[in-house]
């Protein structure tokens, strides 16, 4: 008789609201994630373009409400959590931490406030990040003697040389420079310490004595005297001078590129490798390829650097595409490039110790997924998606990838009409490997069609099937509404069916604010899009 009872408390389609479930987006059923599970999204993921729900100024306000109430609830630990996130290099951009350290900056709350701007020499780690956090708390708070004095002690605590390197490389960003904010913060050198005394001066626009200059402003300076391409190169060899502090004039030239490509930051190098090819650099066999390439895959420089993967995710799809996305700049892509940074793209995870677990790996390819950016990258959630998979499946030896909610029904799926005109709800294992190149992966997923959202076919699929699975593994934003069964309780039914005690890894594509693990399983877990450790992370979960 009790079961007569319970069995109403479960939801007969993916639109009733079962107990702890909240309506998503789509007007189907979902878990929302609490506060702190959205500050971790959003810090990875960010809200560049939005959702296919959501506009990116609706989705924004959302985060920034739950980080305010996460700072609210635990100052000390959501700065905590920031400044792990942006240090650790688990994110593509630091944009969202910035942003997020602002708002603690601004708590009501005194000791959230020191916390917060005590962390602003690791968040803000260069000229540029300085900038973006006084352009946002510039719109929370006004600059009292606190953030006055936090933003004084970073240039103050910085080495000398450092510093240089900030004045020449990054003078001014969103509205800001480094006038401004040592006219705010009034940062007062040691009389002892000429030469920053200096470098405050010539950052200001003032007259400064040429020999109390730190060597690369006084080259800098030079560099703008210069009146040919070998003369420019010859500076840069021997005052490592930065690309930003070349005239452009000389910035298309193979000479000048040759010397800037030897001392050149790992994340600069990566950033322009177009530059470098178009400048004839970089060509097929040469020795300047051959450099390039053995440095992208030197994994211990890429960890020291934090270069993140979807960095090299994005500069693949560029680069092997021969021209940018903005802009008129094209060139020939060099193979040894092109194959370098396939390579490197695995290596910038976390290093993942295999589970050894059968997988089985759903990718949402419905209509949701294809809009949005994943972090403010030129990628849709779903292409994101396809290519962060590959990890998985690179270190995994037992995986099987599947796409769901794509067009063309299978016969054992039941398929429900979407409300795409024209496709049905369905799905589609998929032969991808870490073999194939990232851009013929990428091309597959943007090219396959699209219907409604069934994020439990994956568990549907395997039972059907009698797949043996320890584990499903599913790229989501969670806005799913098309099935007949939650995707929690078609895990249940498989568990209960085989005799797996089978594990739900949801990989969060979308910072929004629901999932369809159930937070009270301790055999479902979820886990943010993108993130670097995502893969370790998913690892160890499966192997415990």
């Amino acid at each position: 008789m009790p079961k007569k009872y319970t069995k109403h408390l479960k939801g007969q389609s993916q639109t009733d609201i079962a107990p702890g479930m909240v309506r998503n987006s789509a007007g189907g059923a979902a878990f929302p994630v609490d506060d702190w599970k959205r500050m971790e999204r959003f810090l990875i993921l960010g809200s560049e373009g939005g959702s296919y729900y959501a506009t990116e100024r609706a989705l924004t306000r959302e985060n920034a409400a739950a980080t305010q109430a996460c700072i609210a609830e635990d100052g000390a630990r959501a700065v905590d959590m920031i400044v792990q996130i942006s240090d650790s290099g688990r994110a593509p951009k630091n944009d969202p931490a910035i942003f997020a350290l602002a708002l603690a900056a601004a708590s009501d709350n005194e000791a959230t406030r020191a916390a917060a701007l005590a962390a602003l020499p690791k968040v803000c780690r260069i000229g540029t990040h300085l900038f973006q956090f006084a352009d946002a708390v510039n719109e929370f708070r006004g600059w009292g003697r606190g953030l006055r004095r936090a933003v004084a002690d970073w240039y103050l605590q910085k080495p000398i040389d450092t510093l240089a390197l900030q004045a020449v490389k990054y003078k001014s960003r969103e509205g800001w420079s480094h006038r401004d904010l040592l006219r705010l913060a009034h940062p007062q050198a040691d009389d002892g310490d000429a030469s920053r005394r200096a470098l405050f001066d010539w950052m200001c626009g003032r007259e400064a004595p040429a020999d109390a200059l730190p060597p690369l402003v006084r080259a800098h300076d030079h560099a703008q005297t210069l009146e040919t391409a070998d003369e420019i190169a010859a500076l840069v060899r021997e005052t490592s001078l930065p690309r930003e502090a070349v005239p452009p004039e000389w910035q298309t030239d193979k000479i000048v590129w040759e010397a800037l490509l030897a001392d050149m930051p790992m994340n600069a190098m990566i950033r322009t490798l177009n530059r470098m090819t178009s400048a004839g650099l970089l060509a097929p066999m040469s020795d300047a390829a051959r450099f390039v390439a053995e440095r992208i895959t030197n994994a211990d420089a890429l960890a020291k650097a934090r270069v993140h993967p979807l960095a090299l995710l994005i500069a693949h799809a560029t680069y092997a595409g021969g021209r940018g996305l903005r802009g008129k700049l094209s060139w020939t892509p060099v193979r040894e490039i092109v194959d370098a940074l396939d390579d490197a793209f695995y290596m910038a995870f976390e290093v993942v110790e295999p589970s050894h677990k059968r997988i089985v790996i759903g990718l949402d390819v419905s209509g949701s997924m294809t809009a949005g950016q994943v972090a403010g990258a030129p990628l849709s959630p779903r292409e994101a998606s396809a290519a962060m998979a590959l990890v998985t499946v690179a270190t995994e030896p037992k995986t099987q990838v599947l796409a769901f909610s794509s067009a063309g029904a299978q016969a054992w799926a039941s398929p429900s009409t979407s409300r795409f005109a024209g496709y049905t709800d369905g799905l589609s294992p998929l032969a991808i490997s870490p073999k194939q190149r990232l851009d013929d992966v990428l091309k597959t997923l943007k090219e396959m069609p699209f219907g409604g959202t069934d994020c439990a076919l994956p568990m549907l699929y395997a039972l059907d099937r009698n797949i043996k699975a320890d584990a499903f593994v599913i790229y989501t934003d969670s806005e799913t509404w098309a099935g007949k069964i939650h995707p929690s309780e078609a895990l249940n039914t498989y568990r209960e069916k085989t005799g797996i005690a089978a594990k739900l890894v949801v990989v969060g594509m979308v910072s929004n604010g629901f999932s369809i693990a159930d937070p009270n399983d301790g055999g479902m877990m979820d886990v943010v899009g993108f993130d670097a450790a995502a893969p370790a992370l998913i690892a160890d979960f499966l192997r415990d």
